[in-house]
Formats: structure tokens, sequence, C-alpha cells
């Protein structure tokens, strides 16, 4: 199956670019459930960024990107997708070698991968997520004098309340945004929350994001009940789409 794949790393911009194209065709880039994959593999920072890609002719059968990230230097961020699982197993164990065994890596893919994702990792964690965006005519923003706009430590804008002693009870900000879609998350303190303050500063982040241009995508784990409650009150929508995101070591 060798002759599936690109070189294993992209050591100049132009090879990666070139794998990015290909991939491209593997990706909606107006479908919610294609954002966050869209965003690391055709927009992330390419020194950060290692793709593999699974070819059969003409014709993109599956592809793998590993990105280092802020969230945890130890633990690389990883997409994969692919139209069949043997190209799936092919891709997992290019990649996963390139980095060495007993290595850590968080891994989001379809929900019809998950089982060679457990063939290929020592699972610590899963977790099937719900894929909702924001649908504009349900969406009425209110304005809350308590929120107050920030930074987060890359730069990306976030919106806070604070609390009398200073202390954020409530937070929104961006997981990530490209050209299309943004990923909101929000947070809000035990003692802060049925309040409505997560609501307000989540209504200030998608505020600020749609003035950029693109849609908010909100990620919500399965079973979290009260975080789709929140999302629907804003007005986001269920997509119908569904991510796997595990966290586990890579097998020998």
């Amino acid at each position: 199956m060798s002759d599936w794949f690109a070189p294993q790393e992209q050591e100049v911009t132009q090879d990666l670019e070139e794998l990015r194209r290909k991939v491209r065709t593997m990706l909606d880039l107006s479908a919610p459930r294609d954002g966050l994959a869209a965003y690391y593999v055709l927009y992330y920072d390419p020194v950060r960024t290692r793709l593999w890609v699974a070819e059969r002719g003409p014709r993109v059968e599956g592809f793998l990107a590993i990105c280092q990230t802020g969230w945890d230097l130890f633990r690389p961020f990883s997409i994969l997708r692919a139209r069949r699982i043997d190209v799936a197993h092919a891709l997992l164990r290019r990649g996963l070698s390139s980095g060495g065994s007993h290595r850590p890596y968080y891994l989001v893919t379809t929900p019809d991968l998950l089982g060679v994702a457990e063939e290929a990792l020592v699972v610590e964690r899963v977790s099937l997520n719900r894929i909702y965006y924001l649908d504009l005519r349900r969406y009425s923003p209110e304005i809350n004098i308590l929120v107050t706009p920030a930074q987060a430590a890359n730069g990306s804008p976030r919106f806070v309340i604070r609390s009398r002693e200073a202390q954020i009870v409530a937070e929104a900000g961006i997981n990530w945004q490209s050209p299309h879609f943004a990923e909101v998350y929000v947070q809000t303190a035990p003692e802060a929350q049925r309040r409505g303050l997560g609501k307000a500063v989540l209504d200030a982040c998608i505020t600020w994001i749609l003035r950029s241009g693109a849609i908010p995508l909100y990620v919500v784990a399965e079973g979290n009940e009260a975080s789709a409650r929140l999302a629907e009150s804003v007005g986001f929508v269920d997509s119908g789409a569904r991510e796997c995101a595990i966290e586990g070591i890579a097998k020998p």
C-alpha cells in the first residue's frame, strides 16, 4: 500500500501546499462537519503541521494531519479522515510511527473510524461530540453591560464577566477560526451558574465572530445537556454531524 502515500514528511512548504490542495477535494468548506478538519488541515501553521495523504490514482482516499498546538505541547492534535477502514489503518501506522511509540495524542475523527483509532492507541478517554452551528434566524443578540472584552494568551478575543472581587466568573472565547467557521467555548464558575452570565458572554463572542465574517460553531459532548440547552438558547442548532475525540497513547 506504499503507493497510496505522498512523502512522509514535508520539509518544504511547497510540498505541504500541494498535499493541502489534494485534501481539499475531501472537504466541504461550507459544512459544519468539516469545519475543524478544514482549519487544521488547510489553514493551520505549516511549520507546525505534518500531513499524510492516501491516494489511489487521482482520488484521495484519506488523510491524517498531526499538528503541534498550544493546547498541549506534549500531546499533538490530530485529524483523521478516510473513506475506508484499511486506509485509516494505513494512515495511522504511517503517521503515529513517525512520533515513536508511547507518545500521547489527541485524535479527532468520524464515529465510523473509532474502532481503528482504538486499535492504534491505548485509549484514555473518548468523547462523542455533537456539532452545532448558529442559525441566524434564531439569533437575537442581547447586550449585557457586565461583559468586558479581553484577550487570550494566543491573541484571540475573549469576553468575560468579573465578580466584585475581580475574579472571572464567566468567559467565552474562540478555540479556532478559519475563513469560514469559528468554534466558540464558554465557561461559567459553579457559583455563577443559572444567572444568565454564560449566555451573556457567549452572545458577545458570537457578535464578534459574525462581524469577522465567520459562522460560529459550538461543540457539545453527548450527555452534556446543560451545555446543549445553553447553545440552543442563543440560536445554535444541531447540524446532525458527530465527531469522536480520543485521547490516547500510541501503541508500539
